[in-house]
């Protein structure tokens, strides 16, 4: 199956909004992993040990595999789900949205807690933006030393994402390749280097562009 491009945050951020005296405080943060989603909502809980909720949504993955939600403490499905809905609706993935609650007094209600927690992590949304990651093949390139700097330098001036450059015996550049340029990179490939430069396909990464 091929790999689809995607769209997420490209660094961590805040907003806040206020919804009859309640302050809700929504950050945001790109997650390549649960693991970093929970830090992300242990560090927000840390930060904020004083707010009435921290509701939680985040999803996981290009193709939006793991989905989880927490409304922490508020009403079944008020909170946590429409978080959820509204980082789904907007097609971002690799997400994580943390939504901190201070309570101002005056009760939403099921219908006002819904538009509250997903329009805060919308307007959230807007404010900081987001990027596109598309899907890369690894590939790593061993050259002689004699073609190593014209070589690096070509990459990069063909808009070749280069993601390392090892020194040895030869010279091993690590590069990123869209799936649909294999075949027109091998040629290019050889072209440049008359032939002496080895190619070898790794995995799939996401990168921004």
């Amino acid at each position: 199956m091929e790999e689809q491009q995607y769209r997420t945050v490209a660094r961590e951020g805040e907003h806040e909004t206020e919804v009859k005296r309640s302050r809700f405080l929504t950050t945001l943060a790109p997650a390549a992993t649960e693991a970093d989603a929970r830090a992300v909502i242990r560090r927000v809980r840390e930060r904020h040990p004083g707010a009435t909720h921290h509701c939680w949504a985040y999803v996981i993955g290009a193709s939006g595999a793991v989905q989880k939600s927490s409304d922490d403490g508020e009403p079944g499905g008020t909170a946590g789900v429409p978080m959820l809905q509204m980082l789904l609706r907007r097609e971002v993935r690799d997400i994580v949205a943390v939504v901190t609650r201070w309570f101002g007094g005056v009760q939403l209600g099921a219908g006002g807690l819904i538009r509250a927690y997903g329009g805060a992590v919308g307007q959230t949304l807007d404010v900081l933006g987001t990027v596109a990651r598309r899907p890369v093949r690894l590939a790593t390139v061993t050259v002689d030393h004699q073609r190593a700097g014209k070589l690096e330098n070509d990459l990069r001036a063909t808009g070749r994402a280069v993601r390392e450059v090892c020194y040895g015996d030869r010279v091993r550049i690590e590069i990123g390749v869209a799936e649909g340029d294999l075949d027109h990179f091998r040629g290019w490939l050889a072209d440049a280097t008359a032939g002496t430069a080895a190619l070898e396909l790794g995995g799939v990464t996401y990168v921004e562009g």
